[in-house]
């Protein structure tokens, strides 16, 4: 009896064995990288030729844009060659086709998507959790609305994006906006500064004497604009040797109210608050809130010419009517 217990007990020991071995040589197999089974072609048709050089043809750019777009090791191609062979040889599938769409879409909201919104709440009162933003896309497919209905959570994402915006563009650039206003404030109580209604201030450098443009008039201008710090961000000599050439509406508000107002000839000096400006745009070099100054010369009034009226026929007759009425007497 005791014989027959330890025989029973060697085979399980021995099955268990050889199913750990099989366990351990199924995940050795696992892990070899795969390489492609590489199968002898053999073109025996003018369409063979067509079909096989059209596949080579394909690939023109392909190495480039897996690196450079999809972020692929070129050292695992043939990782990709088995993923490609299986959708193609899947045929009509709609788990494959589904699960290869899954993996489409994944990789542009990791790429894409994903850095976009990250940076967007950079610097803000809220982060972005990436396991949570995938929780949630994949919660939403799935219909599951244990946490948020769709509808709620579109509403509430909207509301927190827009205040963590507002909070993200005090922080960067609330001290920009406040000292554009206290250099405005300032810079009103002088004698020479005339300020309008609309919070716009101008100095007249040069009284001009010409005609005053309208808003849909094309002006003709040489300009000069900085920041409150001095800083000089553009001018009409940098593009060019003659006056910059625009209609007096296209422009910011601060230049279509002075425009309206000056006459030809004149050059002031614009201090133009940020509301009516650039506001919260971020201009590359104007920051966003930016109170401005412009040096503004009104070179002239660009307008379209019109034709000069046709001239009326002399009362001389000409040679060919004198002719026939000769033949009449």
């Amino acid at each position: 009896m005791k014989k027959i217990v330890l025989l029973a007990l060697a085979v399980v020991a021995s099955a268990s064995f050889c199913t750990i071995d099989a366990k351990k040589k199924k995940k050795e197999a696992t892990d070899v990288k795969a390489e492609p089974v590489i199968v002898p072609v053999e073109l025996k048709s003018s369409s063979d030729s067509v079909s096989y050089t059209a596949g080579m043809t394909m690939t023109n750019g392909l190495l480039t844009y897996l690196v450079q777009q999809q972020g692929v090791d070129t050292a695992y191609m043939a990782d990709f060659i088995r993923g490609f062979k299986e959708i193609v040889e899947g045929g009509d599938n709609p788990q494959q086709k589904a699960y290869a769409a899954g993996m489409e879409i994944a990789n542009q909201v990791k790429g894409r998507m994903l850095p976009g919104i990250t940076n967007e709440f950079k610097d803000s009162p809220d982060s972005i959790v990436n396991t949570l933003l995938f929780r949630g896309f994949t919660d939403a497919l799935m219909n599951d609305s244990t946490l948020f209905k769709f509808a709620d959570a579109e509403a509430y994402f909207k509301q927190k994006q827009e205040t963590d915006r507002k909070a993200k563009e005090e922080k960067l650039y609330g001290p920009n906006r406040d000292a554009g206003i206290n250099f405005l404030k300032a810079n009103a109580l002088k004698d020479s500064v005339i300020t309008t209604p609309s919070g716009l201030q101008y100095k007249v450098l040069v009284k001009g004497e010409g005609e005053v443009p309208q808003k849909t008039d094309k002006v003709l201008v040489n300009y000069e604009g900085r920041l409150i710090d001095g800083t000089v961000f553009d001018a009409s000599k940098k593009h060019g040797d003659k006056p910059a050439s625009f209609r007096a509406d296209q422009v910011i508000k601060g230049w279509t109210e002075a425009l309206t107002m000056m006459p030809v000839g004149s050059k002031w000096q614009l201090y133009i608050p940020q509301e009516l400006a650039y506001g919260e745009r971020n201009m590359g070099n104007i920051k966003p809130f930016s109170a401005l100054i412009f040096d503004v010369e009104l070179v002239g009034i660009d307008k379209p010419k019109t034709e000069e009226p046709a001239k009326a026929n002399s009362s001389k007759p000409t040679k060919a009517t004198a002719k026939k009425v000769s033949k009449k007497k």
